[in-house]
């Protein structure tokens, strides 16, 4: 992905508004010129993101949903005894029963539910909840390079290390800032969740992702950088 230095920036920042441009005006120490390059560079990965976090959500569904055909059958989205075992909680918060319902009734088939649901369904498969019936005879089957977990630390860590993917494509998605986010920590996460389902998968994907590259070209340090850079001057 190219990088530019901008020219004209303050028409620029006038185009990104003011309040989305002092977020990174402030990161720069009141450089417009580094801010304008922070922002370039804060869109350059969370486009680079993209990639990563697309086979680490299609890995890991796919793992779930062998998982819920092998209980439940390849229609597991209408089985009854399933849908009851999906919470439902109450108030504003996500609910993954609703979001359950309200999916295969727009969609025939379960591969289209599959492509449907949001990533948060996804994630909550990942609870104790599901231990017992779905996880504890299976998991380290559908995840094979889990380095000696046991099911239930497996299945922890995939929740973690998803719940974190979650919040960074969230903030990707409304073109949020995620310099001030350990980003490096973040692709480690998407890399380990693909190399925990396929190793080969895992070896092609390092190969193609630009998060590593686009990470070194950063063009303001963040503000733990500077830290440590000050307490060893």
């Amino acid at each position: 992905m190219p990088h530019a230095n901008p020219t004209h920036e303050a028409a620029i920042c006038d185009v990104l508004s003011a309040a989305r441009s002092s977020t990174y005006i402030r990161a720069a120490g009141g450089d417009k010129a580094k801010a304008m390059e922070l922002y370039g560079w804060n869109a350059r990965v969370s486009a680079a993101f993209m990639l990563p976090s697309h086979f680490a959500e299609v890995a890991t569904r796919n793992a779930v949903a062998e998982a819920l055909e092998s209980v439940y059958g390849s229609n597991w989205p209408w089985d009854r005894t399933f849908e009851e075992s999906v919470p439902a909680p109450a108030g504003k918060n996500y609910n993954p029963r609703r979001d359950l319902q309200q999916t295969r009734s727009k969609q025939p088939t379960t591969g289209k539910v599959i492509a449907e649901l949001k990533f948060a369904f996804w994630q909550a498969m990942f609870t104790a909840r599901h231990d017992v019936r779905v996880w504890n005879h299976q998991i380290l089957t559908l995840f094979p390079h889990s380095s000696g977990m046991t099911a239930s630390q497996l299945r922890g860590k995939i929740y973690v290390d998803l719940e974190a993917v979650r919040k960074l494509r969230n903030r990707v998605a409304h073109h949020e800032p995620i310099f001030t986010r350990n980003l490096s920590s973040d692709l480690k996460r998407m890399l380990q969740l693909v190399e925990l389902r396929s190793a080969p998968t895992h070896t092609w994907l390092r190969a193609m992702e630009e998060v590593t590259v686009t990470l070194s070209q950063r063009p303001v340090p963040n503000q733990r950088q500077r830290v440590t850079a000050s307490t060893t001057t």
